[in-house]
């Protein structure tokens, strides 16, 4: 491929709901799909020599859901995790998750914080989760932190920079997307990196996450190398 590969590609993963009405299917048909297009893009990204993929993988708002839902999304992340974690270790790639983790039932989170130990040294590409996450949670968060070093006085407000403020946020030491794909048509970030994504470019496809393929990124790719 031609161009500049961005070395960070964040995704708004969306329509896997809607894809699996359309097709007369329940919803978590859809989310069943949509982890196979997750194992494909994270391949694809490792190959094209992208640095960070992070993926919108359950927000704060998606707690709101039915529980049978969101029990099944814990089964496909569980099984996503389990199949997935020799792929990792033996292909360089790390493991990592940005949000209220502690949140996630201990069925998933035990298998997700262990693969994150094991694959911790790996870097042909970090494969960034974003589970229970909400950028203006996140956000508050490090002025909370913030607040609580100036008032015992480890920081002045003087100290406070973007350079500092970013590198408390979850991604921090990880470069800002480049690159911010939504599928499913949704022209708006969602509660989404908002601070990271101050510079991204941001491509909105009008197909459900479930079709998305790689000719698609490299579509999304071209057209970031277009602007």
């Amino acid at each position: 491929m031609g161009g500049t590969v961005p070395e960070h590609i964040a995704i708004i993963m969306d329509g896997n709901g809607r894809w699996a009405t359309a097709q007369g299917f329940e919803r978590t048909a859809g989310h069943e799909q949509g982890a196979v297009r997750v194992r494909e893009v994270t391949r694809a990204c490792r190959r094209l020599g992208v640095k960070v993929l992070t993926l919108y993988s359950f927000s704060t708002e998606n707690w709101k859901r039915p529980t049978t839902e969101i029990s099944v999304l814990w089964d496909i992340l569980k099984r996503f995790l389990q199949i997935e974690r020799e792929e990792m270790l033996t292909n360089g790639i790390r493991l990592n998750a940005i949000g209220q983790v502690d949140r996630l039932p201990m069925m998933v989170r035990l298998p997700l914080k262990s693969i994150m130990r094991e694959t911790q040294h790996n870097d042909e590409l970090v494969l960034n989760l974003a589970l229970s996450y909400g950028s203006r949670s996140e956000i508050v968060s490090v002025v909370q932190q913030l607040c609580q070093e100036v008032a015992d006085r480890k920081l002045t407000p003087e100290d406070i920079t973007e350079s500092l403020f970013s590198s408390r946020l979850e991604t921090g030491g990880m470069p800002d997307p480049e690159l911010i794909i939504r599928t499913s048509g949704e022209m708006r970030l969602s509660n989404f990196l908002m601070w990271q994504a101050a510079y991204a470019e941001l491509v909105v496809l009008d197909i459900p996450w479930p079709d998305f393929t790689t000719d698609h990124l490299n579509d999304c790719i071209k057209e970031f190398n277009s602007r």
